[in-house]
């Protein structure tokens, strides 16, 4: 049998002390992530996660450098997942979107408010990715090489 993590893309944003994430129905109830999910077969990295923001937020990302690479095994489920989390801003927001299937909506929190409700974090992925944000962790988006 072959291992293969479930690979997904996931934005990182503050903005004025901040930082937009999503509230989202999930099997453990609703949950807080970034704005995130599967990387599609037919798209670039940058493409999935500008994508899963809109999907998800209906703001408009523009990834500005890989905040980080994060593998993390869910223990319940026994499913790895390997997160390519990017940092940037979003630049126009579509409030009459529809948000994506289970997407209660996107709300704005600051650092410790994000910190006061690990609980209910979708994984520990969430708050390592504000973590190292603070940080000042950024790499060069062209770490990414996509060939046709």
């Amino acid at each position: 049998m072959v291992w293969k993590p479930n690979v997904t893309v996931a934005a990182v944003v503050e903005q004025n002390g901040k930082f937009l994430l999503v509230e989202e129905e999930t099997d453990d109830g609703i949950r807080l992530n970034q704005p995130a999910g599967h990387w599609e077969a037919d798209e670039t990295l940058e493409q999935g996660v500008i994508r899963e923001a809109l999907e998800e937020t209906a703001y408009h990302f523009e990834p500005e450098w890989l905040q980080g690479v994060y593998r993390w095994h869910h223990p319940r489920k026994d499913i790895a997942y390997l997160r390519f989390s990017f940092g940037g801003s979003v630049h126009r927001h579509e409030p009459q979107r529809r948000l994506d299937k289970g997407i209660l909506r996107a709300v704005w929190l600051s650092p410790d408010e994000i910190r006061a409700t690990a609980e209910r974090h979708r994984s520990p992925l969430v708050l390592l990715c504000v973590e190292d944000y603070l940080a000042g962790k950024r790499y060069p988006l062209e770490l990414v090489t996509h060939l046709s």
